[in-house]
This record gives structure tokens, C-alpha cells and sequence, in this order.
């Protein structure tokens, strides 16, 4: 991997992959829905469809047009801590690409009628997301564990403040938030770096320098949110406040994660589904954040047994802190060093390991680093990350039974 950093901030990194015809590069920020503001909740995923809509010399129509000319694709992602921008293109179209990606960031129309005809869009994304219990339950989820906090607050958003966001708050948004300190222009496949730094030059001189502030810091609550008693499944999950993405425990935290409910051979897998049949999802995650983190578990069955498949979660979770044995642990192990090696097999695996590695370290670690870590973590230390996370309070969202504590 390669790095340069732009005399105005922006960093540059790229990862020649041998064999590849194609690149992926992606301009990369440090911004998502945890830095908006409450009254403007929703405006980093809405400024995200608006840069498609027109920028430059460009209309919506003809954004799409140029990239798909040359057999390429544009697209973006909002998260609660950023956002990406990505094209992926035949290696020769990387300078269209970077100038694609200049404009919808640097010169974005925000025309008025673009703008309402997108809110409805937003609308609609969010009416569809409500429709299905398996993904609202997770913003319920957050805000119980983080009221009234901007982490708390879903990424779409809510009617209301989509409603009140006008051209100027993404004008604003845009001016305050993207600055080069806080970006990563990162390109992966086929790619040679000096070349990528002179159209980095060229096309982002303009970027405004400085860095984002800090996000709010998080704080963990215990709260509860239950909706829709009368839906046909009854959704569980519950959460814990888990080590940040750096702390020291991180990886063990995870790794107990993992053999709680990372697949087939997890422990809610085989005691809740395989055993009981209480359950045909049933899993649990790790999501670390810059300063806090959420290990939470999740189960969907029958309204009649979700109180025995609650009660049996919690059993399973418990005993995990307490009886972990090293096979689990090699096998969580082995899986986490191989998911994240496979991934690194495509550009867009490259790329967006580079880019979290410069987000969150500002520079760039091997992935052999991450398989040290991982292999370095001890039996005692996955038990007592896990006794600890489970020594904590604990916030619960449930959808379709609202007596039932979830675990």
C-alpha cells in the first residue's frame, strides 16, 4: 500500500493488485448521521442522494450516463460515523472516475425541485425500512441504548426532519463538514499511485482544509422501546455497552461475540434454533465505535415462544462468559482472520480496508497486524471481556411482545 497526503490534508492511498484490469476508488469521509445536528437528523444520508442528482457541468441523467458509457457504476453509503462515495471503473476510466466523484462532492446543484422530489425518495426508503421489523427493530434498539443522543438517532432519519432540510442546510453541510483532514481518496486494483496523486491534485485542490470535530461523545443507557404487540413474529434483541473499536479488549470482546452468535456452530445457533427450534434467526454482533460499542443479540420467532427463547438467550449468553473453551476460541479465531482475509481478495475489500485504516489510525497497518492481534487474544481474556461487557447495564427493543424482557 501507498500513501501521500495533499498539501491541503486530503489523504491518498492506493493498492496495486496485480493481475486486475479493473480499479475501485472511493473518496472516503469522516461524517455520518452521529455528527448532525437533531433538528437536522437525516442530512448526511440525504446530502449522499443528493450529490447523484446533479453536479458540475452534469445532469442526474447525465452523471449516470458517463460512468455507465465505459461499463463503470457510482455509488454511496451513509453510516452513523461516514460516508463513502465509490466508482468502479476498467482501470483506464480512473481519471473520469476521480473527476466524477470531484464534482458530486465540490460542485453538487441542491436544485429546489431535485430536492423534494428526493426528500420523497428518503420518505419512501423510510417507510420501507419501517415495514420490516427485522431492520427498524435495530434503530429501536439504538436509541434505547443511546437516547436523545446523536448516535441514538437513525441514519434516515424521521419525516419531520427530512421535511425541514432545504437546499442551504446541504449547501452548509457540505462547506463545515467536508473537509480535506477528514477525507481519503482510496483506490484499489488496477492503479499506479503517482498517477492517482496528480488527478487528486488536480481534481480536489479546492477542498477547504481542516478537520471535523470530534463527534459528541456517546453515552450508554438502559432503555427500552417495544412496538406493534400485535404483529404476527415477536423480534428480540438487547444490547451491552462493549469496548470501542481501539481499546485493549476490543478483540477479545469480539471474539466472544463471535462464539456467542457468530454462525452455524455459535452457541444461541445450536441451543435456540438447533435444540429448541425457537428460532430461525438467531445471531449476535459486535459494533464497535471510535468511543463507545454496542454488543447486542438479536432472535425472531413465534409470539407464544418468545419468553422461552428470551429466557434461553440470556441463559446462553451468561454461560458464555463463564465456559468459553479454546476450540470455540480457535474457531473464532480462524473465522474472524478468514473473513477478513477473503474480503481482501476483491478491489473494494482493499479499498475499504485502507480507508478504516486511515480513518481510525491515520495511517496504513498490514492485514497481517490484525491477524497478530487476533491470534494474540487469550482464553481468559475472551471470558473476562465477555463478564465484563455482561456486568453492565443492559437496553432492550422488542416488536410484537412487549412483556417479554429480551434476555
Amino acid at each position: 500500500m501507498k500513501l501521500t497526503t495533499l498539501d491541503n490534508g486530503l489523504m491518498v492511498a492506493s493498492r496495486d493488485m496485480p493481475g486486475f484490469e479493473t480499479v475501485a476508488v472511493g473518496l472516503y469521509a469522516d461524517v455520518g448521521s452521529r455528527h448532525e445536528p437533531a433538528p437536522l437528523n437525516g442530512i448526511a444520508h440525504l446530502y449522499e442522494h443528493m450529490v447523484f442528482k446533479g453536479a458540475g457541468s452534469r445532469t442526474a441523467r447525465e452523471l449516470n450516463e458517463a460512468v455507465e458509457d465505459v461499463g463503470g457504476d457510482l455509488n454511496a453509503a451513509t453510516d452513523r460515523e461516514g460516508t463513502s462515495f465509490t466508482a468502479s471503473l476498467l482501470a483506464e476510466h480512473l481519471p473520469l472516475g476521480i473527476e466524477l466523484l470531484s464534482d458530486m462532492i465540490l460542485r453538487p446543484h441542491f436544485k429546489a425541485a431535485d430536492l423534494a422530489r428526493e426528500k420523497e425518495v428518503v420518505l419512501q426508503e423510510l417507510g420501507e425500512a419501517r415495514d420490516t421489523p427485522s431492520d427498524i427493530i435495530f434503530d429501536d434498539l439504538w436509541m434505547a441504548a443511546f437516547p436523545d443522543q446523536p448516535l441514538g438517532r437513525s441514519v434516515l432519519g424521521d419525516e419531520a426532519s427530512i421535511s425541514a432540510i432545504t437546499a442551504d442546510d446541504l449547501h452548509g453541510w457540505r462547506s463545515e463538514r467536508y473537509r480535506a483532514g477528514s477525507l481519503y481518496l482510496v483506490a484499489a486494483g488496477k492503479v499506479d499511485h503517482d498517477a492517482l496523486v496528480r488527478l487528486a491534485e488536480a481534481q480536489f485542490r479546492d477542498l477547504p482544509e481542516g478537520r471535523l470535530d470530534a463527534a459528541t461523545p456517546a453515552s450508554f443507557a438502559a432503555g427500552r422501546r417495544s412496538s406493534r404487540p400485535r404483529a404476527d413474529q415477536a423480534h428480540l434483541t438487547a444490547a451491552y455497552a462493549a469496548p470501542a473499536i481501539q481499546a485493549p479488549n476490543y478483540h477479545a470482546a469480539r471474539l466472544f461475540s463471535d462464539i456467542v452468535g457468530a454462525g452455524a456452530s455459535s452457541r444461541l445457533f445450536h441451543a435456540v434454533r438447533e435444540e429448541r427450534g425457537l428460532a430461525y434467526s438467531v445471531w449476535s454482533s459486535l459494533q464497535p465505535y471510535r468511543d463507545t460499542g454496542l454488543f447486542y443479540f438479536y432472535a425472531a420467532t413465534a409470539r407464544r415462544e418468545a419468553a422461552a427463547a428470551a429466557a434461553l438467550i440470556a441463559e446462553t449468553v451468561a454461560g458464555t462468559a463463564e465456559t468459553a473453551t479454546q476450540r470455540e476460541l480457535d474457531r473464532a479465531k480462524a473465522q474472524a482472520k478468514a473473513g477478513m482475509l477473503m474480503s481482501l481478495e476483491s478491489a473494494w475489500g482493499q479499498a475499504n480496508y485502507v480507508a478504516r485504516q486511515l480513518s481510525l489510525f491515520g495511517r496504513l497497518a498490514e492485514p497481517a497486524d490484525y491477524v497478530k492481534a487476533i491470534e494474540a487474544v487469550t482464553l481468559d481474556e475472551v471470558r473476562a471481556a465477555g463478564a465484563k461487557i455482561l456486568s453492565g447495564e443492559r437496553a432492550g427493543a422488542t416488536i410484537g411482545v412487549s412483556a417479554v424482557r429480551a434476555a
